[in-house]
């Protein structure tokens, strides 16, 4: 039972790797890349399908079990939500039913349906985790096909990344199999400082681990098509030399257990198309991410559990951490591009969704390993940084309805797309279920009842409720709402492991307690974010697609009030209104008015690492990965804090290309051979780059004046790199004075 939250020991770090500061070989290899293999990727089709084209599974996969946990996810929920739905018909039955109670009881049940399918969703997972659960397999005695891992990046700190991918590569070496695997890292950088940092850390971990051709670097000098297209442009091009590459994020971290066992799994299963893990939060120092990191760690393998099980082989997918067929997938995942402008046209934003979507319909399964362990991820440090990133998963989300009508989409695909759109829409549906509800009560108290109207009637009518039913049907909601938080709870409990990991039961209990009231204080600043991030492309503004800031700090203070300002408006207006209307509805509605009161000071304090570290030291919010931190995401740390000093003491930017020729030969080998450029086509980026190079003295002078995009102009172009060669590093007439000195 405690496979999950404790998977199979990291192997031991491997001992024969060079010191962080090795000197350079005395040759050195100048190519990142190896020889392209090339493999096509159509761009699929939403109104078309060969259905003749689908793949033929090798293998029967019914599953008895599967069938069950669907019945008992979707039929539970279809029969919480009919008994939900008929007590709020009698509870706004009473005297006849008004056009504003419909509306209530249409928002209700719509409401009610999410959270009645999560809450048997939960169930489900639970009673798999406590009964069912299988180990997690040991490691394979050998693999028989190269796999390739791959680590998308966009504008990162070059420390951390490096760090990271030294470390799981350091933890699959040590499993013995490391000669299977090779590592790219796919970088699609914009900063020209964060460019010129990442060649550098990269030249300096190939010296370090002596690579002998399985570490790689590839830029691509624009960002098109995002991650999305950053993946589609390694497939087409070297995806011919991998039959299964695993995909990680910027901030991912995997055990060697757990990649070389997705290997094993996708070498055994040929029905398979994508292998998912359950990603475990770690890392996280201010209060909000430790809320995140708790919840993800105590209800989120519940939760997981569930999905998967009723899924079965026809998952999703969430973008990383995950392995994938690679010819399959170039050959049935190609994004098309949706038809009209952004926000709802355009490129795919959530585009793992879709490619699950598309590998299921071509005939491959796709499934999660719940069970697996040793597969982690980071988290937003506050509020605002969660609404950044939650506004492209919106857009992205919002874009599904596009896609959800396509041809010959598999029946759980389709379900999947309706619970991520509804992820977003849930938020202004419920924002609208408490208006409404205040309108009615507002009419029920000032506005006078007509008894009776011109049409006949026996009995008058006037909007009255069940207040007894009311509470009963609230106390109903409120439970179905915490049960899966519960099931993680009791389950954490019976683990021993996970509940020394979190501190003992009664850290552990205190530490839901105060979860919950947490999420339920910032559940409405929330609701109004995502509802607002719908309204935005509901009227047709596009998002951009900047860097998520994953570092602990807080936000200046003026910037949480600017974003939440209007949040404590409202909510002072709601209170207001609800004295003047009857003080039993503020009572109904305290912790959404308290949440929206509170919601600057709230935004403030969960965002600050004294907070988050002082909870810590009083053993709340701990998760078992905080107590026993794994040893490869203590690993990575370690390398991330040793990068970090050592690329402080070196040139950067223009200045090292300028100063370190073996690095600039370098950064010259990995320049792609650009076609010859035609008479007059000159970006003004590289022209004004071109003219200040020409007129500048020395380095100092020209980085005095050139902007970044003028910049990244010259790091891309080797005409414009030999003249910054040419300058020297200081004026001649500085030189001359210290001379004379």
């Amino acid at each position: 039972m405690d496979a999950l939250t404790h998977p199979a020991q990291d192997p031991p770090a491997v001992t024969h790797l060079r010191p962080l500061d090795a000197a350079p070989a005395e040759k050195e290899n100048l190519a990142s890349t190896p020889p392209e293999s090339p493999l096509a990727m159509p761009q699929q089709s939403l109104s078309r399908f060969d259905v003749e084209k689908r793949h033929r599974g090798v293998a029967s996969h019914r599953d008895f079990s599967r069938s069950i946990a669907r019945l008992l996810v979707f039929g539970g929920g279809l029969a919480l939500t009919g008994y939900g739905a008929y007590q709020m018909y009698e509870v706004v039955a009473v005297g006849g039913v008004t056009i504003l109670e419909w509306a209530l009881l249409i928002l209700f049940v719509a409401n009610f349906s999410w959270i009645a399918l999560a809450c048997t969703s939960g169930l489900v997972g639970f009673l798999w985790l406590l009964f069912l659960a299988p180990k997690p397999p040991g490691l394979p005695a050998e693999l028989h096909e190269r796999t390739v891992v791959v680590m998308p990046i966009y504008n990162e700190d070059p420390a951390r990344i490096f760090g990271a991918v030294q470390a799981i590569f350091e933890n699959v070496q040590a499993t013995g199999l490391g000669d299977a695997f090779d590592w790219w890292f796919l970088s699609d950088t914009t900063d020209p400082e964060i460019f010129v940092a990442e060649e550098q850390a990269f030249l300096a971990m190939r010296r370090r681990l002596d690579d002998r051709g399985h570490i790689f670097y590839r830029h691509r000098p624009k960002n098109l098509h995002r991650k999305a297209g950053n993946i589609q442009d390694f497939v087409t091009r070297w995806g011919g030399r991998y039959p299964q590459m695993v995909v990680l994020d910027a901030d991912s971290l995997m055990t060697g257990h757990a990649i070389v066992t997705l290997a094993a799994a996708m070498e055994a299963d040929p029905d398979a198309g994508i292998i998912q893990t359950l990603p475990l939060i770690v890392n996280r120092n201010t209060l909000f991410a430790r809320i995140q990191q708790f919840a993800a760690r105590i209800y989120g393998p519940v939760i997981a559990a569930g999905v998967s099980v009723w899924m079965g082989r026809d998952g999703n997918y969430w973008g990383h951490n995950a392995i994938i067929r690679t010819k399959a997938f170039a050959e049935y995942c190609g994004l098309p591009v949706l038809r009209g402008r952004p926000p709802f046209g355009g490129h795919i934003l959530s585009h793992d969704f879709v490619e699950a979507a598309l590998m299921l319909r071509a005939g491959y399964s796709v499934y999660m390993l719940p069970t697996l362990g040793g597969s982690f991820e980071e988290s937003p440090p506050s509020l605002i940084d969660l609404s950044a990133r939650d506004r492209r998963w919106c857009q992205g989300n919002l874009q599904h309805l596009r896609v959800l009508p396509a041809r010959g989409l598999h029946l759980a695909s389709r379900q999947h797309f309706i619970t991520g759109i509804m992820a977003y829409m849930a938020s202004p549906l419920w924002m609208l279920q408490l208006f409404v509800g205040i309108i009615l009560v507002l009419q029920a108290s000032y506005i006078r009842p007509e008894y009776f109207s011109s049409d006949f009637t026996l009995f008058p009518a006037w909007p009255r409720f069940d207040a007894e039913r009311s509470l009963n049907l609230f106390a109903l909601t409120m439970t179905i709402l915490l049960l899966p938080k519960v099931f993680g709870f009791a389950l954490a409990l019976l683990q021993g492991e996970t509940r020394r990991g979190a501190g003992g039961a009664i850290r552990l209990t205190l530490s839901t307690i105060f979860e919950i009231i947490m999420s339920a204080l910032l559940a409405p600043s929330m609701m109004l974010i995502q509802s607002g991030h719908v309204m935005h492309f509901v009227f047709g503004f596009d998002t951009g697609w900047d860097p998520q800031r994953r570092d602990d700090g807080s936000i200046p203070f003026k910037a949480i009030i600017r974003r939440h300002r209007s949040h404590v408006a409202m909510g002072f207006l709601t209170l207001v209104a609800g004295l003047s209307i009857a003080p039993s509805l503020v009572a109904w509605m305290s912790p959404t008015i308290l949440g929206l009161i509170l919601a600057i000071f709230l935004s403030w304090a969960t965002g600050l690492l004294a907070v988050g570290l002082a909870l810590r030291k009083w053993g709340l919010l701990l998760t078992p990965e905080e107590q026993k931190r794994p040893p490869v995401v203590a690993r990575a740390n370690e390398l991330a804090q040793e990068l970090e000093r050592l690329a402080a003491g070196n040139p950067g930017g223009l200045a090292a290309i300028n100063s370190d020729p073996v690095f600039r030969a370098f950064h010259l080998a990995c320049l792609p051979r650009a076609p010859k450029r035609r008479h007059g086509d000159i970006s003004s980026e590289w022209a004004l780059a071109d003219a200040k190079l020409a007129e500048a003295e020395s380095m100092k002078e020209a980085l005095s004046w050139l902007q970044p995009k003028e910049r990244m102009a010259i790091l891309l172009d080797r005409k414009l790199i030999a003249r910054l060669e040419s300058l020297p590093a200081e004026p001649a007439t500085v030189g001359a004075i210290s001379s004379a000195r």
